[in-house]
């Protein structure tokens, strides 16, 4: 009689701690812990939206809102904006949105900064991280593409990277 009670008794509190438990995503990001407040779903709207750029051509200074030619800052803010997301128009401005990211915990979606050769060392382009060491931006000749994060080239100019998903 003990047994079938007490079997109840858990039961019951289990069920109690997973309906509460169920309910924190839907927490303020302020108690919801990092890596809840996080989308996936998110991050891969973002990379689809910037897939279909595939190609279009380069020009520094590109104007805000065009889909003709981006640089490196009119296309993430092109991208993001069109997933709600609003990012200032330059690179070094978006370097200071959202929260630091450790490079080792780069998530899909989290912009990712670099230097230039011309740049000595600040803030100079960005990219979109696209997951498994690739990252979404463009620059030069080919476009909008993508390239590998772990390059040499890329890997000497990576400065930081930041999280704007939430």
């Amino acid at each position: 009689m003990h047994v079938h009670r007490l079997s109840k008794t858990a039961a019951a509190v289990g069920l109690s701690l997973a309906v509460a438990f169920s309910g924190l995503p839907f927490l303020p990001d302020s108690i919801v812990p990092e890596a809840q407040a996080y989308s996936v779903s998110k991050a891969n709207k973002i990379l689809e939206t910037g897939k279909k750029y595939m190609g279009k051509p380069y020009k520094f200074g590109a104007p805000s809102g065009s889909t003709r030619i981006f640089d490196c800052s009119s296309f993430t803010q092109y991208v993001y904006g069109k997933n709600g997301i609003d990012l200032p128009r330059t690179s070094k401005k978006q370097s200071k949105k959202g929260s630091y990211v450790a490079k080792k915990n780069l998530r899909k979606g989290d912009l990712v900064f670099f230097s230039t050769s011309s740049s000595k060392g600040k803030v100079a382009h960005v990219a979109i991280y696209a997951g498994n060491g690739k990252i979404l931006h463009t620059y030069g000749k080919p476009g909008v593409t993508y390239s590998d994060l772990n390059s040499k080239w890329w890997k000497s100019h990576y400065i930081t990277a930041r999280r704007v998903i939430k």
